[in-house]
């Protein structure tokens, strides 16, 4: 009867001895998991064209004046960069609609009733704008921006270059597959839209 005791005396110490093992393996892999998951969160991994690429995680805050600036090129881009195709033209003021806000449309409109899209269309003009640089101030909101752009109007017979620059402020929004960066262009102006120059083909 006693070694039955034993038995059970030692098999609890047994079941002990194991218990405590595995509770000690369970702490150590946890206390591991926990250090590789924390050294390891502000990075993410993107495969860009079959190379694997290393990016840091920051906060939206720090990079408000370089997410801002393009999305002001981006919108400049699209408003500005117009070939002589009518469904070309429509698809890229769509586009650059979405960045902005009714101003953009009303400086649409204008240039729509003054002819500006049609004389692009029936004189076979390309033109193209280049951001030159993008002036912002984030220390107050909503954030107010000045713009200095080139563009370049190439007729089947000159080729005129002339000077944009356009000042409007950004609000931040939600964004959407229609405008991801979230920021939103309100009180869009145009300051000067003159030729600089004008040369022959």
């Amino acid at each position: 009867m006693f070694s039955n005791f034993k038995d059970i005396d030692s098999g609890y110490r047994q079941m002990r001895r194991i218990t405590l093992i595995t509770i000690a393996a369970n702490l150590i892999i946890t206390c591991l998991s926990i250090n590789m998951v924390s050294g390891s969160k502000n990075k993410a991994y993107v495969l860009a064209d079959g190379t694997l690429l290393e990016a840091t995680l920051t906060d939206r805050r720090d990079i408000i004046p370089v997410i801002a600036k393009s999305h002001i090129r981006t919108f400049h881009q699209y408003f500005w960069t117009l070939d002589p195709d009518e469904k070309g033209i429509r698809d890229n003021i769509g586009k650059a609609l979405y960045l902005a806000d009714g101003s953009a449309k009303t400086l649409f409109d204008d240039l729509r009733e003054a002819g500006y899209y049609a004389a692009i269309i029936s004189g076979n003009v390309s033109q193209t704008v280049t951001v030159d640089s993008i002036s912002l101030d984030t220390r107050q909101y909503p954030y107010l921006f000045k713009c200095w752009s080139t563009e370049h109007l190439i007729r089947p017979t000159t080729r005129t270059t002339r000077r944009l620059i356009t000042t409007g402020q950004l609000r931040t929004t939600g964004g959407s597959p229609n405008n991801q960066l979230g920021f939103l262009i309100e009180k869009l102006h145009v300051l000067d839209n003159n030729d600089i120059s004008t040369e022959k083909r």
